[in-house]
């Protein structure tokens, strides 16, 4: 889900995930803080978030940097191992495999609090990740739970990339237009639709289609929705789609 809002603040925060109960996967911005306060919501740390900061440390010192990543490393690799488990068993096996791993990381940590130059790189990850110890411990608890948010992070850097391609969306109306046909293409490509022809599918049925069922359009249900008969029958009867079909196989043809 992608939605536009004109600040990033703890108030639209709060607004956006307003009687959310559950784990949230983020970073550590302040915006979400409130969020913890009354324990309806429980802060998952994400470990790459994590993992930057020492990364931001390699050029000033390499070694120690390198010995911090190396532990996080591990952490990944055993997730990728942990892939396709059952939630119940990703959950043994993360306090069997990657406990340890976690308490060695954190025992580095605590070792160079003392020893680390105050606002160097390595002093400020050593200071984020020791700021984010209970949240960061989180994922062993449970195993829905990942141990990062390069999910999301990934998909927001459609816009990142948009926002210099743009550098303007115009006014708010049009942010939240960006938003909604953003959150369409991502959701289409979670679930393998193609983009374009959703979309033109979609203009074609929505004038004709009840409210009450819009959730059937939706990418998640969009499969099963287009091979119901009357479906077919809606789409087959509407002229621009013919139309748009034509010019494609047009297309094609001079290709």
């Amino acid at each position: 889900m992608f939605r536009y809002t004109s600040k990033h603040s703890g108030a639209t925060v709060g607004s956006m995930l307003k009687g959310y109960k559950g784990v949230l996967v983020a970073d550590a911005h302040s915006v979400y803080d409130h969020l913890y306060a009354d324990g309806q919501v429980t802060e998952a740390g994400c470990w790459a978030h994590a993992r930057r900061y020492f990364f931001k440390s390699l050029t000033s010192e390499p070694e120690q940097a390198r010995a911090a990543i190396a532990l996080i490393g591990k952490l990944f690799k055993l997730e990728r191992n942990f892939e396709g488990l059952s939630t119940k068993k990703r959950k043994k096996e993360r306090l069997k495999k990657s406990r340890p791993i976690v308490d060695a990381f954190f025992d580095w940590c605590d070792a160079r609090v003392d020893t680390v130059l105050d606002d160097t790189p390595l002093a400020k990850a050593v200071g984020y990740v020791r700021n984010q110890r209970e949240a960061l411990h989180t994922f062993l608890r449970d195993g829905r739970i990942p141990i990062h948010n390069n999910g999301s992070e990934r998909e927001l850097r459609r816009q990142a990339v948009g926002r210099k391609n743009w550098l303007f969306v115009g006014n708010d109306d049009a942010g939240q237009v960006n938003a909604t046909f953003v959150a369409l293409i991502a959701s289409c490509e979670m679930h393998g639709i193609e983009p374009w022809a959703y979309l033109r599918d979609l203009f074609c049925l929505l004038p004709r289609w009840p409210k009450s069922r819009v959730l059937e359009l939706s990418p998640a249900r969009w499969t099963e929705t287009k091979e119901n008969p009357r479906t077919q029958q809606l789409l087959a009867a509407d002229v621009f789609r013919q139309l748009s079909l034509g010019a494609y196989d047009d297309q094609l043809d001079r290709a």
